[in-house]
């Protein structure tokens, strides 16, 4: 087993620290041949994807609120200093490099932003943040401490995204003025439940009762900045919390980081001007199953406005419907001026099919890599650039919760990017951001 690295002194870490912050972001570990010093947060579930995505390091901490879940992680990584509250990591910051966030999402802002305070290297799963001002904090916090980062949408590393994002910057399909983005996925109010709600009004309301917290679940830590409630099976483990706007915000945070991934970065988006959503009652606790966003973003630069709309669960767009396209589950249907581009997560299609079975193709322009784990880790070594950074992936996050913000606000919203605020109505204003809980609250 290897020997934990020996602590600096005084003396000796100012020194280091001074070399870092004259030095590149990708030189702020140990030297370039060597492994990194990873602490992984959140190791079951997805954080166990992540911990075999990173295995290649050496992993000198891990934390999970769930002792079983810590355990099973510390069996193949002995030598990791194990903890169950991730604000404990970094009281021995300097044991490590960087930090991958595994969390449930309601807790990924703090975490994130304690390891980007600490000038550390972060991958954190998707979605960034719970709310908007997470998310606008996040990014801000990232591009100061001058690190790597990467957001967890691991199909933004495919061969399929990639070469989508090259067809329509290409100009294959023309300026592109439309988008529809569907899923079949409808994590919330749904099946026997939902047929519950139309009937009993206080089932809508009322919380689950209090249930025995599980014996290897540290129930407090769980809930972290989230308002207290007792403990319940319906919450745990994921993607059970995903349903509940303290903990998640359904489908659209959820699987709107990857869907939403492909227009947003093929067509260079960042922040919409107008958001409309339309689906059922909105429920004050669960997200619905079933919705529509629709949202219009600006010209950005030779690039004309955009109408992108996103469809969940029995929703979906017109073409699809009237089969003017393959009536494929998931997909990504881009409508430009000389035709059209139907993607999914792993295979893609131009639209007449014989109008483009002869017309050129641009050629390959974006880099390629073998994992979007390695892409991150190849770009602290300075060997490229992680290309879902906190940027990039901040402004996506943003732009999926300002669909539930309108859905949730029942009203049109027309958003101020630069004042981060809604201006026509302040409806919206109570799900843009919340109060942590006291003890959580995030570091200025």
């Amino acid at each position: 087993m290897k020997a934990p690295a020996p602590l600096l002194t005084r003396r000796q870490f100012t020194r280091r620290a001074a070399a870092a912050l004259a030095a590149p972001a990708f030189l702020r570990g140990q030297n370039l041949n060597s492994r990194l010093r990873l602490a992984v947060i959140g190791t079951g579930g997805r954080g166990g994807g992540n911990l075999k995505g990173v295995a290649s390091e050496d992993i000198v901490a891990l934390c999970d609120v769930s002792a079983r879940s810590l355990a099973a992680a510390a069996a193949a990584h002995p030598g990791a200093r194990q903890e169950r509250d991730f604000r404990r990591l970094f009281e021995r910051e300097r044991e490590f490099d960087a930090v991958v966030v595994s969390t449930a999402e309601h807790t990924h802002a703090l975490a994130t932003l304690l390891a980007l305070k600490a000038r550390k290297h972060v991958y954190c799963e998707k979605p960034l943040t719970h709310n908007v001002q997470e998310a606008r904090l996040v990014r801000t916090a990232a591009r100061a401490a001058g690190v790597v980062t990467q957001m967890g949408i691991q199909i933004h590393a495919s061969e399929n995204f990639r070469r989508v994002v090259e067809l329509i910057r290409g100009g294959v399909i023309g300026p592109v003025t439309e988008v529809h983005v569907w899923v079949s996925r409808a994590w919330g109010l749904q099946g026997a439940e939902a047929a519950k709600a139309n009937q009993d009004r206080v089932h809508v309301t009322a919380r689950p009762p209090a249930m025995p917290v599980p014996p290897d679940l540290d129930w407090d830590l769980w809930l972290g900045p989230a308002p207290e409630r007792p403990f319940n099976e319906v919450y745990v483990p994921g993607p059970k919390w995903y349903r509940w706007w303290d903990f998640g915000n359904g489908t659209m945070s959820d699987l709107g980081s990857h869907w939403n991934d492909l227009p947003f970065w093929a067509l260079d988006l960042r922040a919409p001007l107008t958001i409309e959503a339309f689906g059922p009652e909105p429920h004050p606790e669960i997200a619905p199953a079933s919705m529509r966003a629709v949202y219009e973003f600006p010209a950005r630069g030779a690039l004309p406005p955009v109408r992108m709309t996103w469809h969940q669960g029995e929703e979906r767009p017109a073409p699809w419907r009237e089969e003017r396209i393959p009536r494929w589950p998931n997909g990504v249907l881009f409508i430009g001026a000389k035709g059209q581009l139907l993607s999914d997560y792993g295979k893609h299609v131009l639209l007449p099919e014989a109008d483009f079975a002869t017309a050129p193709r641009p050629a390959p322009s974006l880099p390629r890599t073998s994992s979007h784990h390695r892409e991150w880790l190849d770009a602290i070594r300075g060997s490229g650039k992680a290309l879902a950074d906190f940027e990039y992936g901040g402004w996506l996050t943003e732009s999926n919760h300002l669909g539930n913000v309108a859905f949730r606000a029942g009203r049109k919203l027309v958003w101020d990017a630069d004042a981060m605020r809604v201006t026509n109505t302040r409806a919206a204003d109570p799900f843009l951001s919340r109060t942590p809980r006291r003890g959580w609250e995030l570091p200025a």
